[in-house]
Parts: structure tokens; sequence; C-alpha cells
């Protein structure tokens, strides 16, 4: 428990002194402490020797310093000694329940009834008497200021006093934070002290609910409206203007922005776009970027477009007309994806080998790959269009449920998964972190980080080839290669409101999937309204402006 002056006491009747909070408690400790010594008792040579016995055979199986007879002898004799202790646990596996749900249901009768209600109370009572003291504090000094500025007629002397009153201020704001802030630990302590004991009681084995409430209670112990603000503020700002935009659109334009068919067609035209953010989201969290990932689009858009394409093609490649369909429509479409895929993965790992082995930052390394893609692809097909694709191929691969929901959503799904898992189930993903937030010390701590690199180069190629190759089957081609101008502010603009920091090994795949949603929702409502696309590239310059410096600012914050 905290500690504080028992003068507080004399202020307030309600207000609790430290002992008085103690003896409160006291009880509480010595009926629960009984119940858990007779507990620790029946648990000692059963569940402690169970947890003790699984340890031991777990480090003895990753000693190098043993032979495998040794490990194995040792390991048997741990079995042995476990299966006593498992029958002595399930022996006293019932008595231990009964004193457990002993130990509760007097915790649940008088905890808050005998002890936290009444802690509670105090601090509330404490919260008014310290804003009181507070308010007649800043009133004095403001008294006080007012009769010393009366005395005083030298301009240096005046400058001098405003600036000891503002001084004297602010150490009484201090102050008056601190013991707020004290208030505030105090009665958190006397709620977390309840799940201590039970924690103790059932070995750290809560029930949802529990869980529920101590996250509730962390939350609010944590919160600060600065943080939040913080955190949350292009959010909120966004998804005002988004609200702002549906109050809009039926005024203006006649019709309802936010209809079921609208709200699909936003995660439809969101889904390929996922692909690519999740990519750049992958070397961002490096502390990297990607410049090229319009013309990853481009390129693959052409190609796609070209292997998928009906009949002779409409354009030439490098002066060469291409006819795919004596191949059949399945393996056509699968020439295209894997094509796609290969050829933005073999530009992503270049790039990705330029920055790993010679420390060229990927905002240079990507530039020289969208410079060299829209290069070759205009020079190769003179800027001419490839046409559309088989309009059998969409039906095929994108269908839609009950002839409404778009599978390609479902895809964009599967890659939001796969991509969770890898950031934060593989040890890849704990690789990523560790690089993006301090490279020297990964390499230090025996992280490949040139392996790291390259791997996060050839997923985000990966992605890039599988989201434009969805793309293109959206579209029903229409392959050009100055398709795709500005998708990659789309994307980084997508990750850096999702919360992915460009100071690297900050962010989650959660944040990227909100930020491809609000920014395509946000994009998708300006063009319904009207918006001219030039301007819609203003919006998204301004909110990657914002996004970047909100970012930075909770940089400094924390140095």
């Amino acid at each position: 428990m905290g500690v504080r002056k028992n003068t507080m006491s004399t202020m307030n009747g309600n207000i609790l002194s430290a002992e008085a909070e103690q003896k409160l408690l006291a009880p509480i400790d010595e009926y629960v402490g009984s119940i858990q010594q007779k507990i620790n008792a029946l648990r000692a040579d059963g569940t402690d020797q169970v947890i003790a016995l699984t340890n031991h055979m777990a480090i003895t199986r990753e000693n190098a310093n043993y032979t495998k007879g040794e490990k194995t002898a040792i390991i048997a004799r741990d079995k042995a000694e476990l299966a006593k202790a498992k029958a002595v646990e399930n022996k006293n596996k019932a008595e231990i329940k009964a004193l457990i749900d002993k130990a509760e249901a007097y915790l649940d009768a008088n905890y808050v009834k005998e002890y936290y209600g009444k802690v509670v109370a105090s601090c509330e009572a404490e919260r008014a008497a310290e804003g009181v003291r507070y308010a007649q504090e800043v009133e004095a000094l403001k008294k006080q200021h007012e009769a010393d500025m009366a005395k005083l007629n030298n301009a240096g002397e005046i400058k001098d006093e405003k600036y000891v009153f503002k001084n004297k201020l602010f150490d009484a704001r201090l102050k008056h934070d601190s013991t707020l802030q004290s208030i505030k630990d105090r009665q958190h302590e006397a709620f977390t002290h309840r799940y201590h004991l039970i924690d103790l009681l059932r070995l750290s084995r809560f029930t949802w609910n529990e869980k529920q409430q101590q996250k509730w209670e962390n939350y609010k112990y944590t919160f600060s409206v600065k943080q939040f603000l913080l955190k949350n503020g292009l959010y909120i700002a966004i998804v005002f203007i988004f609200i702002l935009l549906c109050i809009l659109t039926p005024i203006i334009k006649k019709t309802q922005l936010l209809t079921l068919n609208n709200v699909l067609n936003i995660l439809q035209v969101a889904s390929p776009r996922m692909f690519l953010a999740l990519g750049v989201g992958g070397l961002i969290l490096l502390g990297g970027t990607d410049l090229s990932v319009g013309r990853m689009v481009g390129t693959s858009m052409v190609l796609a477009t070209m292997i998928m394409h009906k009949g002779i093609n409409t354009g030439a490649l490098f002066g060469n007309i291409f006819d795919f369909t004596g191949l059949p429509l399945g393996l056509r479409i699968a020439l295209a994806l894997v094509v796609c895929c290969c050829v933005t993965t073999a530009f992503t790992s270049l790039a990705g080998f330029f920055t790993a082995r010679f420390k060229i930052h990927p905002f240079i390394s990507t530039m020289a790959n969208m410079l060299i893609m829209f290069g070759l692809m205009t020079f190769a097909t003179k800027g001419v269009s490839f046409g559309a694709i088989e309009l059998t191929i969409p039906k095929l691969i994108m269908p839609k449920i009950g002839g409404q929901f778009p599978t390609i959503i479902l895809r964009a799904v599967a890659a939001i998964i796969i991509m969770y898992f890898i950031w934060n189930k593989t040890k890849l993903g704990k690789y990523m972190y560790a690089v993006g937030g301090n490279q020297e010390a990964a390499a230090v701590s025996g992280i490949s980080v040139f392996k790291v690199t390259i791997i996060t180069f050839i997923i985000a190629g990966i992605l890039y080839g599988f989201g434009a190759w969805l793309e293109c089957i959206r579209m029903v081609g229409s392959g050009s290669a100055s398709y795709g101008q500005g998708w990659e502010t789309d994307a980084i603009a997508a990750c850096v409101v999702g919360g992915i920091s460009f100071k690297g090994g900050i962010g989650k795949i959660q944040g990227i999937v909100v930020g491809v949603l609000i920014f395509t929702a946000l994009t998708y409502s300006l063009t319904i309204l009207g918006v001219d696309t030039n301007l819609q590239f203003v919006f998204s310059g301004i909110i990657i402006l914002s996004a970047v410096t909100i970012d930075c600012l909770k940089y400094v914050q924390k140095k």
C-alpha cells in the first residue's frame, strides 16, 4: 500500500489514513492467507513437484553438457518422480478446489464491502479535498502576486516577479498532479491486491471475465488524454471527415454513401491494396519504405493482361506480339500469377540486396527500382495498353457469393491472417521487430540482419505480385505501364495512418488493415462526392504529413 501523510485524515472524515487502510485489509489477508498456507502444503508434493520436474526435464533436454545417455537416465528418473507427484496432485485436487472456493467466496462477500469500496470512497474524498486545497493555494498565490506587483514600479522587477509567479504556479500544479497520481496509485493497488490473492490461489488461472476486468482497470489507470490523442487523433479526424462526407453526399449528390453496396465496393477496392500495404508495412517496420509499389502494379498489370488476354494482344512487348490462348485457361491464370510474383520478387530482392549488403537506404534502392521498371515497361510497350483479359476469368477467380459478396475480400483476409502469423508467431517476425528497432543490437544478439532484410523484401515482392494480379482480374485487364501511379503513396499512407512507425520496430498488422480501410473509404467517398482526383492527392499528402508528424511527436516524447 502507498504511504501518505496522515494529516489528510483531519481534512475530511471519509479519508482513510494508511494505517486505517491496512487495518481494513488485515483480516482479509489473514483469512485468505491461512487458507493459502493449507493449499501450499497440499501442493508441495503434488503440483509444485509436477511443475519443477517438468521444467527440469525441459532444461535437461536442452543441456549440451549431458551425453545422450545421461539425459535419458535423468529424464527417466524425473518421469518416475513425476508420476508420483501427479498421483499426489490428483489425490489433493478436490481438497484444494474446496479451499480455493472457500477463499474466493470470502473475497466475493467481503473484499469490496469491507475494504476496496471504502478505499474508493476515501480516494474520491481525498481527490475532492486536494482539489479544494489546490484551488485555495492558487488563489493565495494570485493574491500575493497582485500585492507584490502593486509595490513594484521598475520594469525589470515586474518582469522578475511575473517569472517567479509563473514558477510558483508550476510548482503548485506539479505538487497537485503528484498528489492526484498518488491517490490514483493507491486505488489501483487496492484493486490489484484482490487479483494478487486470486493469482496465488489459482496459480495465475483467471477467468475470462476477471481478465477483462483487469484489462479495463489497467486501461483506466494508464489512460492519458494527451497520449490518447497522439495515438488516435488522426483516426478520430479521418472518421469525423468520413461522417461529414456521409452527411454531405445525400445533400449534394442525392445518394446515400453508407449503403451495403458501397461498403462492399470499398472492401473490394481495398483488397488488392491490402496486399501492397502489407508488403510495404514490413519494409517500414525495418525502418525503410518502398517507392516502387506503383511501378510493381503497372508492370504486373501489363504482364498479367498480356497472358490472360483472349487472342492476339493489342500491344507489343519489345516489338513482339504474343498470343497465349493456345494454353488452357487455368494454366494461363496460374502463369500470370507466377510471372507477376517472380518479376516483382526479383526487383524487390534486388533492392533488398543493395539495402542489406551496402546499407543503402530503401528510399534510394526502391526509387531506383521505380525508375528502372517504369523506363523498361514504357519503352517495351511504347505506352500502349494491352486491352482486357478474358471476361470469364473474373467470374472464375473471384465469383460473388449470393450474387453480391465479392470473394476477392476473402483473399485479402487470408493474406492478413498469414502476415499476422508471420509477424507475431514466428522467429522471422520477432527478428523483424528487433532489426527495425536497433540493427546493431540485433546483430550483436546473433540475428542475421542481411537475411532478415532480404526475406522481408522477398515477402513484399510476393505480396505485390499477388495484389497486382488480383487488381488485374478485378479491373478485367487494362494493362498499361502507367497503371498504379501514386499507389505507393496510398500504401505508405495506409501504413503510417495504421501506426507503423518510420522509426522502425513499431507497428501491428491490425494497424495496416485499419489504415487501408480508412484510406480507401475516404478516397472512395471523395470520388463519389465528385472531388477532383488531383485534389485527392492533396488529401493524401496532408494525411501522410499529419501521420508522420504525430509519429515523430510520440518518438520525441519517449526520448
